[in-house]
């Protein structure tokens, strides 16, 4: 695909960026997005520089709107459709929804994905029991982290890991489909000088479908980064696996952005750091799973749009320094991450679009994959 590419380099800051092109057929990281760029960064470790190109300022309504979320709220007035209903979901208002082929809560805060349960299956999705109430975030789940990724690129002045995470969504759509899935399209509100708009459309059914569209509605480029942040439930994070991953090289947050390049499938126990894990993926092939022999599964991630991805656990001492953790939780769940970050950001031009998608399912069980003994039952 290179010989079909047109190149423009800069140096921002003592890091090396490369415009890409978007928009021409057989790209593996996603459908094309007439008017988009991506922003791929070569990183020679240390922590990425704050560029006052790509720092998000504070809206000035953010302060009001993340008091709203905290406060009670009318609940929205939704079409009849069969299985979905407004209920409470792990402390949140949340839609609730059930079909033939899988159950799924979605919180009104943060537009936040809180339970995917295929049929006759456990849930995908981990949240905490300590997660905090609003404003905080939920620690679970499925986060939307938009349009920065941690503080990447960002000063101080704003929240860790974007701002839609921490406000009240609007429902904009509900529909039942043919096959028997439901179809939802929820909304963060505008806010005040922010020149991106984000529209999350999901699919409830055997599949769990997530996108996240953003549209510049500016007169400039804008440059964001962004996160689909899964927490996969597992029976042990120590004995779990993720495949897809091999040969692709990595960032290593946890030494300092450290490259290196992975050997096999990524496991918690990788050197050089065994017990935790925050590695940022360059590339891949868009196809991931994660095999879990306790819980006798595989959740296979099918993703579009996501240059990098993810794979983070705190590990025994990083859960301990978590509020919203309890001491043994980091156990339970490995995130696996799509994400446009550090490695790939998206530079978008005015009136753009730009669709990140993952698609969640469970392919178990394990031991039929592998032609072994099922485990002994918990």
């Amino acid at each position: 695909m290179a010989h079909h590419r047109r190149w423009r380099q800069a140096l921002v800051r003592g890091t090396r960026l490369t415009l890409v092109a978007v928009g021409l057929a057989g790209c593996a990281a996603g459908p094309a997005h007439p008017g988009a760029a991506r922003i791929v960064a070569g990183h020679d470790g240390g922590a990425p520089a704050i560029d006052a190109a790509t720092a998000f300022a504070l809206p000035g309504d953010y302060a009001r709107r993340r008091l709203e979320a905290s406060t009670a709220q009318a609940d929205p007035k939704l079409p009849s459709v069969p299985g979905v209903r407004l209920g409470e979901f792990a402390g949140h208002r949340a839609l609730l929804v059930d079909t033939a082929d899988a159950k799924a809560a979605i919180a009104l805060f943060g537009g936040h994905v809180l339970s995917f349960v295929p049929a006759g299956g456990r849930d995908l999705l981990w949240v905490s029991s300590a997660s905090r109430p609003a404003p905080e975030p939920i620690r679970g789940g499925i986060p939307v982290i938009w349009p920065y990724f941690g503080r990447e690129g960002q000063t101080a002045d704003v929240p860790a890991h974007g701002l839609v995470r921490t406000l009240s969504w609007q429902v904009l759509e509900v529909r039942a489909e043919a096959d028997g899935s439901v179809a939802i399209a929820m909304a963060p509100p505008a806010l005040q000088g922010l020149p991106l708009a984000l529209r999350m459309e999901l699919r409830v059914g055997r599949v769990l479908e997530q996108r996240l569209v953003t549209r510049n509605t500016g007169a400039a480029t804008v440059v964001f980064s962004q996160a689909l942040h899964n927490y996969l439930r597992v029976g042990d994070a120590d004995a779990v696996s993720v495949s897809g991953v091999d040969g692709l090289a990595y960032l290593d947050k946890n030494d300092d952005y450290r490259r290196d390049r992975q050997s096999g499938d990524w496991r918690l126990s990788d050197a050089p750091d065994p017990g935790r894990s925050d590695r940022i993926y360059r590339g891949g092939g868009g196809v991931y799973a994660l095999d879990d022999p306790r819980l006798d599964r595989r959740i296979r991630l099918t993703v579009e749009g996501a240059g990098g991805l993810v794979i983070w656990n705190p590990g025994e001492a990083g859960a301990a320094r978590a509020v919203d953790l309890r001491a043994m939780d980091w156990h339970g769940f490995v995130c696996v991450e799509p994400a446009n970050l550090d490695v790939e950001r998206v530079a978008l031009a005015p009136g753009a679009t730009h669709t990140l998608v993952q698609r969640l399912e469970e392919v178990g069980p394990l031991h039929e994959r592998r032609g072994i003994e099922p485990p002994e039952p918990p």
